[in-house]
């Protein structure tokens, strides 16, 4: 069974953000650009080329976090949030 992971969990989940950790739900969208472009920049072949899905899955964020006009992860709402999380393995293991 895979680990579940809750809308506030999510939201308050600890996730590198340039220089310091910080809530999943405070990340802006700039900080999400950030983690997009840094996280392609590793991608490459090998044990490396997952990282390309998740980079692909926070420029996702980015676009959605832009086309509603969200200052932060949170201003999505939970749910979008949360999928969003799940996306991006927020509160698993990869990040």
């Amino acid at each position: 069974m895979g680990l579940v992971v809750s809308d506030l969990d999510a939201l308050s989940t600890p996730v590198y953000a340039a220089e310091s950790y910080k809530p999943f739900g405070e990340f802006t969208l700039e900080d999400v650009r950030l983690k997009a472009s840094e996280l392609a920049a590793a991608t490459g072949w090998g044990p490396t080329a997952r990282v390309g899905s998740v980079a692909r899955g926070w420029s996702t964020l980015g676009s959605a976090m832009a086309a509603a006009g969200a200052a932060t992860v949170a201003d999505l709402g939970p749910e979008a949030a949360q999928e969003h999380a799940r996306q991006l393995w927020v509160g698993r293991s990869l990040l």
